[in-house]
């Protein structure tokens, strides 16, 4: 017997079972999706170990599952339980039923039957799977995409018998008609819970700035490419991470975690940076110690931290130890936004807006000088237990001032 066990690498996250792809005596390959489980992160599958027969189910749908618990248990390389070769049981009837004794065909990539969370999506929505592009393993339907197309609007639905229009539509079991219940999922429900404790714990005020990226603009035109060479994209958002390491070093108390009989001041500057999943909320990959590390450093780090979020490839120690955040909402069109909700239990958090070309007034050579320049906004939200106005200005005065000072 192989146990199958829940991820390590999830300890600290509270998960659940959703659903299991397979029944006890039905046989498994080794690496087939075998349990789908939800963290307050990601939703995840959890692959059989091994070849052979799923002897036990130990976990239901709906249980919590805590990091090496067992979830089920494999009888490898055994027969099925009718004692006849080692494949599905319902393959195996469904084929004696229908007289096709032949051996089943190998299922082509993305061609999978569907899970049961996926099956019931389905059904809620009375979409048709062949429309909606499945983004997880091979291919295949998660909740996710169904809901996802639900929202969207963008998938046809199947035919039902009798319905000609969409005013002969059957309303939703869950909701009257013309409208659908999507229901919340674990992360969703995770990100409710931290943004009310946040406000509810928390004075916050937050402070603007306006920063001129045209000096930015000028060192990464001159520098990209060079880096590109080593597999590495320079974005804005590195230098952003650049100057948030420059203006601690001017304000450290912005760094920091309020205690009730203290201030707890961090020595490491562990920035993490809001990762946008579409529909499915954001995560908050951590560039840690990023004090120590260079421009190309950063661009390395965020660029293999950022594109694995949105994979859904992160481990949850890589989503932890954030002392300061930033959330780049400028790149989802918005020029200004406030507040920027603290990411508890850290002091601050930055926001940058929508990066667009502004006239601004410029001194030149002791005359005033109306010029088009490449400008953002920058707010900083406090924790006002932790800072006061003082501070927060001094520190998104070093910020903008490390931003505008690059030079080629």
């Amino acid at each position: 017997m192989h146990d199958v066990i829940v991820p390590l690498e999830q300890e600290g996250t509270e998960a659940k079972v959703l659903d299991w792809y397979a029944k006890p005596g039905q046989r498994v390959a080794e690496g087939d999706p075998l349990v789908e489980l939800e963290t307050d992160k990601v939703t995840m599958e959890v692959p059989a170990p091994v070849a052979g027969i799923l002897r036990e189910i130990l976990l239901k749908p709906g249980a919590e599952a805590h990091p090496g618990e067992i979830l089920a248990r494999i009888d490898a390389g055994a027969v099925n339980d009718t004692g006849d070769a080692p494949e599905a049981v319902e393959e195996q009837v469904a084929r004696v039923a229908t007289g096709n004794t032949s051996a089943p065909s190998i299922r082509q990539k993305g061609e999978t039957r569907h899970s049961p969370a996926v099956r019931k999506a389905l059904a809620e929505t009375g979409l048709d799977p062949a429309g909606i592009t499945g983004t997880g393993r091979d291919g295949r339907l998660t909740r996710d995409d169904v809901r996802r197309a639900a929202i969207e609007g963008t998938t046809p639905p199947t035919e039902t018998p009798g319905i000609t229009s969409p005013a002969d539509m059957p309303a939703q079991a869950s909701g009257e008609r013309g409208s659908t219940f999507v229901p919340h999922d674990r992360m969703r429900l995770r990100i409710a819970e931290n943004m009310l404790a946040s406000v509810t714990q928390a004075p916050q005020v937050t402070a603007v700035f306006e920063a001129d990226f045209g000096p930015i603009m000028a060192h990464r035109a001159a520098h990209k490419q060079a880096i590109a060479a080593d597999g590495v994209p320079l974005s804005y958002t590195a230098y952003i991470v650049h100057a948030c390491v420059a203006a601690m070093a001017a304000v450290p108390a912005v760094n920091s975690r309020w205690h009730e009989d203290r201030l707890e001041i961090f020595r490491d500057v562990n920035i993490g940076i809001g990762t946008a999943l579409g529909d499915k909320g954001l995560v908050v990959p951590v560039i840690r110690q990023a004090q120590a590390l260079s421009l190309r450093g950063i661009a390395a780090r965020l660029h293999d931290l950022t594109a694995r979020a949105r994979e859904g490839k992160l481990a949850a120690a890589e989503m932890k130890g954030g002392t300061f955040t930033i959330s780049n909402h400028g790149v989802s069109g918005s020029l200004f936004a406030a507040p920027i909700i603290i990411n508890q239990p850290q002091s601050a958090i930055l926001g940058v807006g929508k990066l667009e070309k502004r006239v601004v007034v410029r001194e030149v050579d002791g005359a005033d000088s109306i010029q088009i320049r490449p400008m953002a906004y920058v707010s900083l939200t406090i924790d006002h237990r932790v800072l006061d106005g003082h501070q927060t200005n001094a520190w998104l005065s070093a910020f903008v001032g490390a931003l505008e000072g690059w030079r080629v």
